[in-house]
C-alpha cells in the first residue's frame, strides 16, 4: 500500500510541477539568473506547507520525525554538485523527471547524470565517510532545539516571514 501511496503522491507532485510551469526550461534559467521567481515561490510555498503538515502529523501522533544530522561538509559539497548540475542541464532532479514525463527528451541527460552520480557516490562513500561527511558534524539539530523553544512559535514565524516575502516578490512583479 505504501508503494501505491508513493506512486500516487509522486504523480500528483509531477502534475503540480507541470501546472505551476516550473518544469519549463525558461523558468529554470530565469530562476538561476534571479529574473523569474516562479520556482522560488513554488518551492517556498511547498516548504512552508510541508513544515506545517509534518509537525501537525507528528503532534497528532500520525508520523514520527526522523532527523538527519547536520554535516556542513556534505551539505556544501552536495549543494555545489546540485547547483552545477542544475546550471548545466537547466533542470533540477524533480523537474527533470517531470519534464521527461512530459516528453522532453533533453531531460534524459539529467536522468542519466543522476544515475551516474548515484553510482559514483556509492563507490566514493567509504572515502567520503572518512573525510567530507565528518566536516562540521553538528548532529541532529533543529532550530527550535537550538533556541530551546517549542516548535510552533518558530513555524509561525517562518510562515509569517514566508508570506511577507511572497507578497513582496509579487508586488515587485518577479
Amino acid at each position: 500500500m505504501e508503494l501505491w501511496f508513493g506512486l500516487i503522491t509522486g504523480i500528483a507532485f509531477g502534475v503540480l510541477l507541470q501546472r505551476a510551469e516550473v518544469i519549463r526550461f525558461d523558468r529554470q534559467i530565469g530562476a538561476l539568473l534571479l529574473k523569474d521567481m516562479t520556482i522560488v515561490k513554488f518551492m517556498l510555498t511547498t516548504i512552508l506547507v510541508g513544515m506545517v503538515g509534518v509537525y501537525l502529523l507528528v503532534d497528532l501522533g500520525l508520523a514520527k520525525l526522523s532527523l538527519k544530522p547536520l554535516i556542513l561538509g556534505g551539505n556544501v559539497l552536495g549543494g555545489l554538485i546540485f547547483g552545477i548540475g542544475w546550471a548545466l542541464l537547466g533542470y533540477c532532479p524533480g523537474t527533470a523527471a517531470a519534464a521527461l514525463g512530459e516528453g522532453r527528451v533533453d531531460a534524459l541527460a539529467g536522468m542519466a547524470g543522476m544515475l551516474v552520480g548515484a553510482a559514483v557516490f556509492a563507490e566514493a562513500y567509504p572515502a567520503l565517510k572518512a573525510s567530507v561527511l565528518i566536516w562540521g558534524d553538528y548532529g541532529k539539530v533543529t532550530l527550535p532545539g537550538l533556541l530551546g523553544v517549542w516548535h510552533w512559535p518558530v513555524i509561525v514565524a517562518f510562515v509569517a516571514g514566508g508570506v511577507l516575502l511572497l507578497r513582496f516578490v509579487e508586488r515587485k512583479g518577479l
